[in-house]
């Protein structure tokens, strides 16, 4: 019960990209779930409770760095710590 209690609330907006004002390292030292419409998602790469969304990466557009376009779903979001 005491790993319970070590883990942070998940904030309402989560990025797992560093370079976001959204990271939050702490929070990544624990496995996050996902789910989105009562369906649990493994590829989620950023979230917002709030607004309904969650972004996955594009299996084959890339931007211009090389990295995954980021597509977006929109519905019921719920975070949790696995």
């Amino acid at each position: 019960m005491s790993d319970t209690n070590s883990k942070l609330t998940l904030p309402d907006h989560l990025s797992g990209n560093p370079r976001s004002p959204h990271f939050v390292a702490e929070c990544f030292e624990h496995h996050i779930g996902i789910r989105l419409n009562g369906k649990e998602r493994t590829d989620v790469e950023e979230y917002c409770i709030s607004e309904g969304w969650v972004k996955i990466p594009s299996p084959k557009a890339k931007d211009r760095y090389g990295n995954p376009m980021l597509i977006t779903l929109k519905g019921e979001v719920e975070a949790f710590y696995k």
